[in-house]
């Protein structure tokens, strides 16, 4: 094959360049406005979480306050139903009706919490962990109510395997308020043998089965405390 002179060389790049430059270059742009544009959408979104943060400390700042004094409590739900208005589907908007239902449960107003809790069960937030708070506080709520069948039902509806004990203490109550003792217990015990198996005790569900007349042994915890007799053996004898 024959060498091109400087001059073909030349001229064949002008005729590449004219024919598929414009295209190649269109193609490039494009790529940098992607790519600085998803950083700027990056920086954007951390911003606003950090904001949203801020706003959900503030709101929280004033929880103590809002829980005696109606003044206090006005305006913590204004800024609180800011907060869920602005950013429906955020972690901080769920966390802030999770305040807002604690604070009406409190006051016993379990309808406003109930109607709180069941809003924020609509999120779209991806926590799954949150979304199971939702419910499991929701069922509580419901339970308050005398709505027992309908707790019970929220509370199917968490599949998260980390509130596995939770839901089913939670169901254990609900059966104890429904006077049937041995489902009561069979709830109770099943919650029991999870936090056994994750060494994680948990006093008041042990005496709730003691009241039931199920007596469940402590489970073993290892304590990064030792004791004199362990703390004598670990020390090295003298030679």
């Amino acid at each position: 094959m024959t060498a091109m002179t400087d001059d073909e060389q030349k001229e064949k790049l002008s005729s590449f360049v004219k024919r598929y430059g414009s295209p190649i270059v269109t193609g490039v742009l494009l790529a940098l406005c992607v790519f600085f544009g998803w950083q700027w959408w990056e920086k954007k979104q951390t911003v606003s979480s950090s904001n949203l943060t801020v706003q959900y400390q503030n709101v929280l700042n004033q929880s103590q306050l809002a829980a005696v004094d109606d003044a206090s409590y006005q305006k913590l739900t204004a800024d609180a139903n800011k907060i869920v208005q602005e950013s429906p589907n955020s972690a901080q908007a769920v966390q802030t009706q999770l305040l807002l239902a604690k604070l009406a449960f409190d006051k016993k107003d379990y309808a406003t919490a109930n109607k709180i809790l069941t809003q924020a069960e609509t999120s779209k937030v991806k926590d799954k962990g949150l979304k199971s708070i939702v419910k499991l506080h929701l069922a509580y709520t419901q339970v308050a109510q005398e709505q027992l069948d309908a707790a019970l039902k929220t509370l199917d509806g968490i599949n998260n395997e980390a509130f596995i004990p939770s839901v089913a203490e939670a169901k254990g109550d609900i059966y104890v308020a429904k006077n049937d003792p041995e489902a009561a217990k069979k709830a109770y015990q099943q919650a029991w043998d999870v936090l056994v198996e994750r060494e994680q005790p948990r006093e008041l569900l042990q005496i709730k089965l003691a009241n039931l007349g199920v007596l469940v042994e402590d489970p073993k915890i290892e304590s990064p405390v030792l004791t004199p007799s362990q703390a004598s053996a670990n020390i090295p004898s003298e030679s």
